[in-house]
């Protein structure tokens, strides 16, 4: 997402997987133990470490874009991306659900807005209703359909987060985006 919104060069850190990481991506755990809530088959990269982008909005404001792995290995980094930011994206594999809980978990922990955003990758349809059931949400929390990889889409995203924090901000109750 953030190499396709970035009007910037991006710096990315996506790299093709080894044999070696074969099974640490597929499970997500670090000692290789199978976690059948969470697979991803076929994946030929992962990211190795944050993403990085920008978009100037004005004169005055700039949006910087942090892509954080969700991998267990690099979940040190996240308590360290919420110093200064108003809000946040947590991208969900359709093929994996479950891999979202800890970065809504630590938004929730530290109290941060933030919408869900739901990158199908032609794994299985879900509904909005199992997508929100799975994940425990709220209708509170804006959910948006995308594809990563297009600029226009992950630009809709952005704008929905922002729209989510003017109505956070402004105290309007219930707003829903998705």
């Amino acid at each position: 997402m953030v190499r396709s919104v970035s009007e910037i060069r991006p710096l990315h850190t996506e790299e093709a997987v080894s044999r070696a990481g074969d099974t640490l991506d597929e499970t997500g755990r670090a000692d290789g133990a199978p976690d059948e809530t969470s697979r991803v088959h076929a994946k030929s990269s992962s990211t190795v470490a944050l993403d990085f982008g920008r978009i100037t909005l004005d004169e005055r404001g700039v949006l910087y874009l942090f892509g954080a792995p969700g991998q267990e290995r690099f979940w040190f980094l996240w308590d360290r991306l919420f110093a200064g930011t108003l809000g946040a994206v947590v991208l969900v594999d359709t093929r994996s659900l479950p891999d979202a809980w800890y970065a809504l978990d630590r938004l929730e922990h530290h109290g941060m807005p933030f919408i869900v955003a739901v990158n199908d990758f032609g794994g299985p349809l879900h509904s909005e209703e199992q997508i929100r059931d799975a994940l425990a949400l709220g209708p509170e929390v804006p959910l948006v359909e995308f594809d990563a990889r297009d600029h226009s889409s992950s630009k809709f995203v952005l704008i929905a987060l922002v729209e989510h924090l003017q109505a956070l901000s402004s105290g309007e109750e219930g707003h829903k985006e998705g």
